[in-house]
């Protein structure tokens, strides 16, 4: 079922008691809640509506007479059930008649208005963060909220209604928005699924970002892109930016104002073109994780990242490998598990890294990679890897010191290491291949075989020669 954004309070509520099941010894009646499009269940047994009962009593919310009288002779018989279940629904009917507007905590405690109602859901999370988020800021940990809390925080700014619905300063919005302001460290995880009892899904929830004015990092798992407002207000502050399950598009992400600027340009580009709109930079983004998602493409998105060093696009679609030239600051990049097939000319895409990860691609050849002179860690693993000759073209590196080649069809040649390490020349004892540092034993038995190499080179030239 679609789930659509919440309304407002002033949205149809309705209660009911739809059916009843026995646990052990005592019934647990079961409640549906409606509000607006979006419904959810509640269990509860007697003892917890006279607990209810009893805290709105002492607050002189309800009369004590309002209640059904609790039954011990045949408490759990058929009949005593299915008329208690309509004398309770009868109840909680009553009580949301009578509180049409701000819901007694009690109440909204009761029927799991915290977890799937905007205004129970802002309370709770206000009631928390005036507890707690002073504490949680000093501490400097990363505060993990959902789509759902984000959307009610979100819809509960637009209503032009008092920041604080229901009377309690605890629950006060500007709880919420004091510590938006000033957190560094966000986590935001949604679900596939429905939440929890209820009908809604957090996919179809738009939330908005721009009251975040300090963050440093942000991680988003399993949402999706079009549901993410004011990404571009991140911009100023995020050094670690985390994106999981959550799109198929850079652009989406990195400039959310293409869909209405398709002509734009990264600021302080010179473009030859003219442009609708100049984009800010991402001004401190030093590390960019955009793995696990559906990226087929690496798009002039990256024009806007030029401070990027460690950046993961690992698990993806990509064939290809470009625009990766405006990241002047590379240092670690992660494409593996995607759909590589040939790499050519890497240097000039990828300049001078350090680190570089193809493992679990389709690679046959190494052309590509001969000109990377500042490599030092590079994963080959899982590839379709066949030739031994391939590693000449990696074998003059200058600075590589670990080599992963694991998985290769490679791996099956008989010494295989030793006729690896041997590309490698006299840094054959610098190199760590496949997880292993080289042995003394295979150092001789790579002096061997480059002397054998030697003199085949040396034959082959007075062959040459004689042949003149």
């Amino acid at each position: 079922m679609d789930s659509v954004p919440f309304t407002d309070e002033l949205s149809e509520r309705k209660v009911s008691v739809v059916s009843s099941e026995l646990v052990e010894n005592y019934t647990v009646y079961i409640i549906e809640v409606v509000d607006g499009e979006h419904k959810w269940t509640v269990k509860h047994r007697y003892s917890d509506f006279h607990d209810l009962h009893e805290k709105l009593v002492a607050e002189n919310k309800v009369e004590r007479r309002l209640l059904p009288p609790k039954k011990m002779l045949g408490k759990n018989s058929k009949s005593l059930v299915e008329r208690r279940q309509k004398e309770l629904e009868l109840y909680l009917q009553l009580l949301l008649r009578q509180f049409p507007g701000a819901t007694p905590t009690p109440l909204a405690a009761f029927l799991f208005f915290n977890l799937y109602e905007i205004n129970g859901i802002t309370a709770a999370l206000a009631e928390e963060l005036f507890h707690k988020g002073e504490q949680l800021l000093a501490a400097g940990e990363v505060f993990s909220l959902r789509p759902l809390q984000l959307h009610a925080v979100t819809q509960q700014l637009r209503l032009a209604k008092p920041t604080c619905c229901n009377g309690d300063a605890k629950t006060d919005l500007g709880h919420i928005l004091d510590f938006t302001c000033r957190l560094r460290y966000l986590k935001i995880c949604g679900t596939r699924g429905p939440v929890g009892s209820s009908n809604i899904l957090e996919a179809n929830l738009p939330f908005d970002l721009s009251f975040f004015k300090s963050l440093l990092q942000i991680e988003i798992s399993e949402c999706a892109a079009q549901q993410m407002g004011g990404l571009s207000s991140l911009r100023p502050s995020v050094v670690t930016l985390n994106i999981r399950h959550s799109t198929d598009s850079m652009m989406l992400i990195l400039v959310p104002e293409a869909s209405e600027f398709p002509q734009w340009e990264a600021e302080g580009s010179e473009s030859g073109f003219p442009v609708t709109a100049v984009v800010p930079v991402w001004r401190n983004l030093t590390t960019l994780d955009m793995s696990h998602n559906g990226i087929g493409a690496i798009d002039g998105s990256v024009k806007l990242i030029r401070k990027v060093e460690f950046l993961d696009l690992s698990r993806n679609q990509l064939s290809s490998v470009e625009n990766l030239q405006h990241l002047y600051n590379l240092v670690h990049v992660d494409l593996s598990y995607n759909k590589i097939c040939v790499l050519e000319a890497a240097h000039t895409r990828l300049g001078n890294i350090k680190t570089l990860s193809l493992a679990g691609n389709q690679l046959e050849r190494l052309t590509g990679l001969s000109k990377l002179y500042s490599l030092v860690h590079l994963d080959l693993s899982h590839n379709q890897l066949a030739q031994l000759e391939e590693i000449k073209n990696i074998g003059s590196l200058p600075c590589l010191e670990k080599l992963n080649l694991s998985s290769n069809p490679m791996c099956i040649i008989p010494d295989y290491r030793t006729k690896v390490l041997a590309q490698f020349g006299d840094r054959a004892a610098e190199v760590c291949l496949d997880g292993q540092l080289t042995t003394e034993k295979e150092l001789d038995t790579v002096e061997v075989l480059k002397a054998i190499q030697k003199a085949k080179e040396i034959k082959d030239r007075m062959s040459s020669s004689d042949k003149k």
